[in-house]
């Protein structure tokens, strides 16, 4: 496999710092003439974010940004793009790869690279299987454990990990003795799409051979460029930023599928008929600890507008709007939304409710399907109600208001 043009880079991240040094170190030992570029935001504390280039053999250099606005996140987004453009015109790097700090999460920093112009070929984030559903149900501030990226950050370890699992197409997999069957599977149905490549994994014996110098001390030319070890290859794979936000936004996200293995289930649950606000919000406790993860889209009889978003981990559930339902759409503003949500509304659109709908996703060892079922139930409006039609779903008590800062 060749190695783009230009400086590709790779972006590495995610909470389970050992696993992330060393998928690190596998690309170092793979790709010769590739460096690390790191920003240690443990630092901010004393005013700024400490920057390290590396290779394999060490620390090439060194040196400081400082905060902005109080920001360790902020400094290291205006560094970023500078140090790769000099790595760049420098030349001489065959690969770039950024290594998050802990809590920085891939999809801004994927972002933040395209916008500046450079390419990115890859994001990975590794994981540690053992330890997936430990930090899923770890609803501690990020601040409380030193892993916050700014004086304002709310974020938790339980939403941070499962937005690093989840954007990632490739997920760089430790070697882990203290992993099981379930948490493999807790890993697989969280995120069924992704490419899961183990650190240590060789490439292909065949390619390996070709790759060594031949008896006259010289190299096989052409197969060696293609003898990468599997990391090495999703690293150069290729990376769409654009598909990849649209793979997480609640009216288009690619969500796990049904499925139940080695004592781990995946429930999805998708209804055409609209949320009692009041019974919907009596249940928010029960529906938000009884899955280690749940996510998706739903519809509040109360505000037939405006699609919201769940996203629940650690124990913990966020809601927010996410703005309108295609339905409620004037037909000369479907032009400003982008094809891949009209997409994914013609395939599902209802004749009377359009893209309106509720789809929720359920992922946990343990999980109770039944019971889980039945409560999220008994919280849509019943057929007296639903009959009464929206002008009297709008009257219903606008439960949320309070939970949506309206």
């Amino acid at each position: 496999m060749a190695v783009p043009p230009g400086l590709p880079v790779v972006i590495v991240g995610g909470l389970h710092a050992d696993a992330r040094r060393a998928a690190v170190a596998r690309l170092l030992a793979d790709v010769p003439g590739s460096v690390v570029l790191h920003h240690d935001l443990a630092t901010a504390a004393a005013g700024t974010v400490v920057r390290t280039i590396r290779d394999a053999s060490g620390i090439l250099d060194a040196g400081e940004a400082p905060l902005v606005n109080d920001c360790a996140c902020c400094a290291l987004r205006e560094d970023l793009v500078p140090e790769l453009e000099r790595l760049r015109d420098a030349g001489g790097t065959r690969l770039a790869v950024v290594e998050l700090w802990d809590s920085v999460e891939p999809k801004a920093m994927a972002e933040v690279v395209t916008a500046g112009g450079l390419t990115v070929t890859g994001v990975i984030t590794a994981v540690d299987p053992a330890l997936v559903l430990p930090y899923l149900g770890n609803g501690d501030d990020l601040a409380d454990g030193g892993l916050a990226a700014a004086a304002t950050d709310q974020r938790t370890v339980a939403d941070t990990f499962a937005r690093q699992l989840e954007y990632a197409p490739v997920l760089a997999i430790a070697e882990s003795p203290e992993a099981d069957d379930e948490d493999r599977e807790l890993l697989a149905q969280l995120h069924p799409t992704a490419r899961q490549v183990r650190i240590g994994q060789e490439f292909p014996a065949e390619l390996a051979e070709l790759a060594e110098p031949a008896d006259d001390g010289l190299t096989v030319p052409t197969p060696r460029r293609r003898a990468l070890s599997p990391l090495a290859q999703a690293a150069l794979g290729g990376f769409d930023v654009e598909a990849a936000a649209a793979a997480q936004h609640p009216a288009c996200a690619l969500l796990p599928a049904e499925a139940d293995a080695h004592g781990v289930s995946t429930l999805v649950w998708s209804m055409r008929r609209p949320f009692h606000p009041e019974r919907l919000y009596a249940a928010l406790e029960d529906l938000t600890c009884a899955a280690a993860r749940s996510r998706g889209r739903f519809w509040l009889a109360d505000k037939p507008d405006t699609l919201f978003h769940w996203d629940a981990a650690g124990g913990a559930l966020c809601v927010e709007s996410t703005g309108p339902w295609l339905a409620s759409l004037p037909d000369a503003a479907w032009d400003m939304v982008p094809p891949v949500r009209r997409a994914a509304a013609a395939l599902d659109w209802h004749p009377e409710h359009g893209d309106r709908c509720q789809h929720l996703v359920f992922t946990s060892p343990g999980l109770d399907r039944d019971g889980l079922e039945r409560l999220l139930e008994s919280c849509l409006l019943t057929d007296a109600e639903y009959a009464a039609g929206p002008d009297a779903w709008q009257r219903l008590p606008h439960a949320f208001d309070t939970l949506l800062e309206v």
